[in-house]
């Protein structure tokens, strides 16, 4: 059964700083430093807890890209790998190859509209695409992600109104 309740979730510039690249067989953050990729799925998991019914559906270029198995198995975090339910591309109705032509807001509403949800977030470093329901986006800066304490506040409160 699909849950109803969704969080659409972007990964690079949300659960670590900036974003990630291949090189060779490694995925490795472009953030400055030793940065480790999904340093903040921790602060997701605690943020998500009071929500169990409240599934993930993947809005990043990494589902894309990888496959959503895949991205799935990259998250370092059973609790949050539990609630994987697909991703936005998934089931579009024209041909997949030009999802990435689509803007981050047109491609999470896209899904919003198949899916005829009622009850659902945004959380990413991309604003292209969300006009109009700004207040469904937590946006966050890719230097930061999850690491501002101004967008777990803001998430927080999102997910309490949205999702309580």
């Amino acid at each position: 059964m699909e849950r109803r309740r969704v969080l659409f979730l972007d990964i690079d510039g949300v659960l670590h700083r900036g974003n990630a690249y291949v090189t060779g067989d490694r995925i490795v953050s472009s953030a400055p430093g030793s940065i480790e990729l999904f340093e903040y799925v921790p602060v997701l998991e605690d943020l998500l807890r009071p929500y169990p019914d409240t599934g993930i559906v993947f809005s990043t270029d990494w589902a894309y890209r990888f496959g959503v198995d895949y991205t799935r198995e990259m998250l370092p975090s059973q609790f949050l790998r539990e609630r994987v339910t697909g991703a936005t591309y998934q089931g579009c109705l024209f041909d997949e190859r030009f999802w990435p032509m689509l803007s981050r807001g047109e491609q999470v509403l896209d899904y919003v509209r198949r899916h005829s949800l009622r009850q659902w977030l945004a959380i990413d470093d991309r604003r292209d695409g969300f006009e109009g329901h700004w207040q469904r986006l937590v946006h966050c800066q890719s230097e930061s992600g999850l690491g501002d304490i101004a967008v777990i506040e803001l998430l927080r409160r999102r997910l309490r109104q949205e999702f309580s």
